[in-house]
C-alpha cells in the first residue's frame, strides 16, 4: 500500500543558511541550521596561545633535564667503566675476550648454512626414482 502524503507544510527557517551561499568545509550545526564555526573573541584566542606557548616551554624544559640526565648517566658510566679496568685489567681482558668469542660464536652458528635444501633434493631424487620404476 503507497504511503499517504503528508498534508502539513514545513516552515522555512530563515534564520540559518541562504540558498546558493557557499557552504564551508566545517561544523554543521542541525539545532540552529547554521553552518560553520561560530565566531570567538579574540581575548579568549590570546589566552589560548599564552597558555599553549607555557605548555611549550615546559615541554622544552623536561626534554632539556631529560637529556642533561641522561648525558650525566653516560659520563658517570664511563668513568665507572674506567675505574674497574684500572683497578682490575686482568679480569676487564678476561670479560672482553668473552663477549668477543660469544659474539664471533653466535655470528658463526647463524652462518652456517642448513642441510634443509639436501633433504629436498633426496626427496626429489626419491621421488624421480618411483617414476622411473613405474615407467
Amino acid at each position: 500500500m503507497p504511503r499517504r502524503k503528508s498534508t502539513e507544510t514545513m516552515t522555512l527557517d530563515t534564520t540559518g543558511a541562504k540558498i546558493g551561499e557557499p557552504v564551508p568545509k566545517a561544523i554543521i550545526d542541525t539545532n540552529t541550521a547554521s553552518v560553520g564555526i561560530p565566531r570567538q573573541s579574540d581575548q579568549g584566542l590570546r589566552e589560548e596561545l599564552s597558555a599553549l606557548r607555557q605548555q611549550i616551554d615546559a615541554l622544552q624544559q623536561q626534554v632539556f633535564h631529560g637529556a642533561q640526565a641522561a648525558k650525566g648517566g653516560a659520563r658517570k658510566a664511563v668513568r665507572q667503566t674506567q675505574a674497574a679496568v684500572k683497578l682490575y685489567p686482568a679480569s676487564s681482558l678476561l670479560l672482553v675476550a668473552t663477549v668477543a668469542g660469544a659474539l664471533a660464536f653466535a655470528g658463526r652458528r647463524a652462518s652456517v648454512p642448513r642441510h634443509r635444501h639436501q633433504s629436498a633434493l633426496r626427496e626429489v631424487r626419491d621421488f624421480y626414482d618411483r617414476i622411473r620404476a613405474l615407467i
